[in-house]
């Protein structure tokens, strides 16, 4: 079964964790200085906070699946969906391990599919996702590991990630 992803970028994760913590009555299932996840059921979403981005606001969306076979179903329709699609394969990011493709819409919001293998001690890295983010002229805001490399950024170099 399949799950909307959503990733917000935020100043101040404390007020944000609590803010969310009372909106969705419920913990965050996955906590670090700059990262907090909650896997809600009702609704069915995979809500992201962090501070990695440069801006506040809204990172991405995603549909997070469970199987190999809904990543190849969702795959073989983002393929439909006439826009460049980059193909990542396996990643690091948001401390976790997946499998992952990303696409745009025609606004320029970047989403991504993914299958969550297993977990990471690292915030993770990702691919240069500039041949997606061009879209009728504009550029999406950057969203979790879109932006350039630097030092402290989920784009450095990759890490090992927990076995």
């Amino acid at each position: 079964m399949k799950r909307l992803h959503v990733h917000v970028s935020v100043d101040d994760l404390a007020a944000s964790v609590r803010f969310y913590s009372v909106l969705f009555a419920a913990q965050p299932t996955v906590t670090k200085t700059d990262y907090a996840k909650w896997m809600l059921d009702d609704p069915r979403v995979n809500f992201a906070i962090s501070t990695r981005s440069s801006e506040a606001g809204l990172d991405h969306f995603g549909i997070q699946v469970e199987t190999q076979d809904e990543l190849r179903e969702v795959y073989d329709r983002l393929k439909q969906a006439d826009r460049p699609v980059l193909e990542e394969g396996a990643a690091v990011c948001c401390y976790a391990q997946s499998e992952k493709s990303w696409i745009a819409d025609p606004q320029g919001i970047a989403w991504e599919t993914f299958l969550t293998t297993g977990e990471s001690t690292v915030y993770g890295d990702s691919i240069d996702l500039g041949p997606i983010r061009i879209t009728g002229g504009k550029a999406p805001s950057s969203a979790c590991c879109l932006t350039e490399a630097s030092e402290d950024s989920c784009c450095s170099p990759k890490q090992e990630a927990a076995a």
